[in-house]
């Protein structure tokens, strides 16, 4: 599909829209071609592209016109792919397996997080009625008890009445609302009176005054810009500088030789198995990092920071398969623990703001220095907002964050304008985590891509995974959106509920699901074949069922081998390597 088959600005400046529908598998097959072509290392060998195969849904399944779901699914198939290349080097090669990645698989997954059930009860349904908090560790210190707390991240309008601005609670709402002159204390009765009044005390400022505002105190926030202003600012330059898929083997380091892959056991063709992976991630992105290589056989030690606050229902899903501590890294002796288990590790993933890892001696020189005293590479994952280069990379940023600064805001909104008669100019949030999985996917990718290459090359990589990144390219020109009417029957279709700016992911999870119920009952339902379960897990003993991995390759055991644990289900510095 080439430029002239897309009109521009339909959603707003700098949008580029398909003049005519393709049916998803058939689009998300172009977009994988595409995706591969750009993407430095990965095959353009047509006998191993050939083996990927899309089936599902000929129309989309998530609201809006941002074909986030063919972008991902192109990024699942991507992964079986390097993972079958794998196996080859592992002694497992079969010319021919397919990997095949259902589309409507992919875009249930977006909202998977969520959407677990325990003993035969969806997780929305028991968040809903207090219960979830019975059986999840909590770990939100209470980060949402009021509805300002809760209504704190969102997106509000400004003294500029054509720019939204994404606020950010961060897990710590009260800085955020003292900073915009709001008493964290003030008695609201609902959600909704909440967002009003948040929106009262934003629209006196503008949107460059609250950005001064974020960055003079140290807190998250972003203009809703629309694609066109992204791609034109220094930042959107600077992040297109380097491919979506962004490995890069560290040349400068102490050369190290290439680093077999153990052994495969009789009767497993887990392409990972044998792979020692540590994970320092919060909330979603980074943990789905792990939670996919460990489906495909690594051994995935998570540990989270004991201090910082963590979402409670999130423990249900992106644990998968992991096993979990804390590590507290102002303490020593932990410092020194998570030294002992990177000595040999194969993969660090870490997923704080750049150059945070630094100050604990854990920065990709660090590591790269480690990786040469021992003759053994690593491959060092980076998950952040705004990527590796250009002066917003320090910067703190969130999922929120990311869709509005790419542009995904603004072109949902218009898109909502368009379709449902939102009000002009009002910013919603994509409806699902959409650029938090995205990005784990992505970073699952790079890592595959480098575990491959240390095999063969040797030497050490980095892989850098980032939130605006996966927004940005969704909105290229080369991937295009959905046309007008396709957006509006998938609203008719689903009937889904009102979208505004103001409210939470989770707000609009729990809206997408009740629209999937309607349509997709037999997808979702516990016993579908869509989900693995898991009949005694750590939480209460009840029985847990998540999504199953979205790409299948043939031969190759499908899912995860044990249910999630909660967060630091293991006392600090007892795990060691398998």
């Amino acid at each position: 599909m080439s430029s002239s088959d897309r009109i521009p600005d339909v959603y707003g400046p700098g949008t580029y829209t398909d003049k005519t529908f393709t049916p998803v598998p058939e689009d998300t097959a172009r977009i994988f071609r595409l995706l591969a072509s750009q993407t430095p290392t990965f095959t353009k060998d047509e006998a191993l592209l050939s083996k990927v195969q899309f089936t599902g849904e000929d129309f989309p399944v998530i609201p809006g016109p941002i074909k986030a779901t063919s972008v991902a699914a192109a990024m699942h198939a991507m992964c079986g792919l390097v993972a079958d290349e794998i196996l080859t080097i592992r002694g497992a090669e079969d010319k021919n397996r397919k990997i095949t990645v259902n589309t409507t698989h992919a875009g249930l997954w977006f909202g998977s997080i969520a959407t677990a059930y325990l003993n035969g009860e969806d997780a929305l349904t028991l968040a809903g009625k207090g219960e979830l908090k019975k059986v999840i560790p909590n770990w939100e210190q209470g980060w949402v008890d009021t509805p300002l707390k809760y209504r704190a991240t969102g997106l509000y309008p400004t003294k500029d009445p054509e720019v939204w601005y994404s606020l950010h609670g961060s897990l710590d709402a009260i800085p955020v609302l003292r900073s915009i002159g709001l008493d964290p204390d003030t008695k609201v009765a609902s959600n909704e009176e909440a967002a009003a009044l948040i929106a009262e005390h934003t629209q006196k400022f503008l949107p460059a005054e609250l950005e001064m505002n974020n960055l003079m105190s140290g807190l998250c926030g972003s203009v809703c810009f629309t694609p066109k202003q992204w791609v034109e600012s220094a930042m959107g330059k600077s992040l297109a500088n380097n491919p979506l898929v962004d490995v890069e083997q560290q040349t400068h380091a102490v050369p190290t030789g290439p680093v077999a892959f153990p052994p495969l056991k009789p009767n497993d063709l887990r392409p990972l198995a044998g792979v020692k992976v540590v994970e320092l991630t919060r909330v979603i992105a980074g943990p789905q990092i792990g939670t996919i290589l460990t489906s495909l056989g690594a051994d995935v030690i998570r540990l989270n920071p004991p201090h910082l606050r963590d979402i409670n229902i999130l423990q249900l899903t992106l644990n998968a398969g992991k096993r979990t501590s804390t590590v507290d890294l102002r303490n020593a002796e932990e410092r020194a623990y998570l030294q002992s288990l990177l000595d040999d590790a194969d993969v660090f993933i870490q997923g704080f703001r750049f150059g945070k890892m630094k100050k604990f001696g854990l920065g990709l020189e660090e590591m790269l220095e480690m990786a040469g005293k021992r003759g053994k590479g690593i491959v060092y994952v980076s998950e952040n907002c705004y990527g590796r280069e250009g002066y917003y990379r320090e910067r703190p940023g969130w999922q929120q964050i990311a869709d509005a600064a790419a542009g995904s805001a603004y072109v949902t909104g218009k898109a909502l304008e368009l379709t449902q008669n939102l009000p002009a100019n009002e910013a919603v949030l994509p409806s699902l985590p959409v650029s938090d999985m995205s990005t784990g996917i992505l970073g699952a990718l790079g890592t595959l891509i480098a575990l491959r290459d240390r095999a063969t090359k040797g030497g050490s990589y980095s892989v850098h995974s980032s939130l605006t990144g996966v927004n940005a390219y969704a909105l290229r020109e080369d991937v295009g959106l959905y046309p007008v009417e396709i957006v509006k029957e998938c609203q008719e279709r689903f009937q889904w509920q009102s979208m505004r700016g103001s409210h939470h992911v989770l707000d609009l999870i729990v809206t997408v699901w009740k629209g999937w119920k309607k349509v997709f009952g037999e997808y979702l339902e516990e016993n579908s074949g869509w989900f693995q379960s898991f009949e005694n897990s750590a939480f209460d003993g009840r029985k847990l069922s998540f999504l199953n991995p979205v790409a299948k390759i043939d031969g190759v055991p499908y899912g995860w081998e044990a249910a999630s644990l909660p967060y630091g289900a293991e006392k600090p510095r007892t795990l060691r390597w398998l």
